[in-house]
């Protein structure tokens, strides 16, 4: 999940996707990348239970097995962060695998023994060194685009911060799909955001948008995803049907090539 600004809904996604896949039976990794630690927290990984976190996978070359923790939702796991992650990019920068840090800690051979099918990286809200090593290391990108007035100006340094990531050391880094969060279909700014979305970036924007949704707003307090705290909301019923939407395209593209 990646977007260079706050507030826009990764960590809501990052939660609440792997949450409905692994709903749908798949294992899931979250890997919190995000010094704020919100995703480990959302999914009640209290701070003294993080004795090892992304930092140590990162900087002090940890066992991967010794940081993934499970969560209280069926198949869905995660390895947590916390504020030391806010040094990881000063400390990086004298190494020269700087930005294949979490690509090489997420092969690891010890990562075969858990059987992911899918793993989440909830990025920080910057461009960093941490956000390289996400894209670096994954498959694809999934951006969360909150339904506002400049919603569509930031992504223009996104995308070509993709660009490069693409020359110069990913080379098949996709972009998965643009999701619009917080919608409020009430709004006429919002659907105005919607139908620029749409015009300008065309079938890389998911059909699917998640509804401003107080649901949404206070699962995490309870340190539950949406689908878990109030399972028939209109947030969780968004998620379910991001997930599978997702599925959908992956499998189309699986059948084209």
């Amino acid at each position: 999940m990646v977007n260079q600004k706050g507030g826009v809904g990764k960590t809501t996604t990052a939660i609440n996707l792997g949450a409905a896949l692994a709903e749908l039976g798949f294992r899931v990794l979250l890997v919190d990348l995000d010094p704020q630690g919100n995703a480990s927290t959302g999914l009640g990984i209290g701070r003294e239970d993080r004795k090892l976190t992304t930092y140590d996978l990162l900087l002090d070359g940890a066992n991967i097995q010794d940081v993934v923790r499970k969560t209280a939702i069926e198949g869905l796991f995660i390895a947590p962060s916390t504020t030391d992650l806010s040094s990881a990019d000063i400390e990086m920068v004298a190494n020269e695998k700087r930005s294949y840090l979490l690509h090489d800690a997420l092969r690891q051979g010890g990562i075969d023994r858990y059987a992911f099918d899918y793993v989440l990286i909830d990025c920080p809200p910057s461009l960093s060194l941490l956000t390289v090593n996400a894209m670096v290391a994954a498959d694809s990108v999934l951006v969360p685009l909150q339904s506002e007035f400049y919603a569509l100006e930031g992504l223009s340094q996104l995308l070509l911060t993709l660009r490069d990531i693409r020359r110069n050391a990913n080379p098949d880094l996709r972009i998965e799909g643009i999701v619009l969060t917080m919608f409020d279909s009430r709004n006429n700014l919002s659907r105005q955001v919607e139908a620029d979305a749409r015009e300008n970036l065309g079938e890389v924007v998911f059909r699917t948008v998640i509804p401003r949704n107080v649901r949404i707003s206070e699962a995490p307090s309870y340190a539950l995803p949406v689908l878990e705290y109030d399972s028939a909301s209109k947030g969780s019923m968004a998620y379910r049907a991001l997930a599978e939407e997702m599925l959908a395209q992956q499998g189309r593209r699986a059948e084209q090539g």
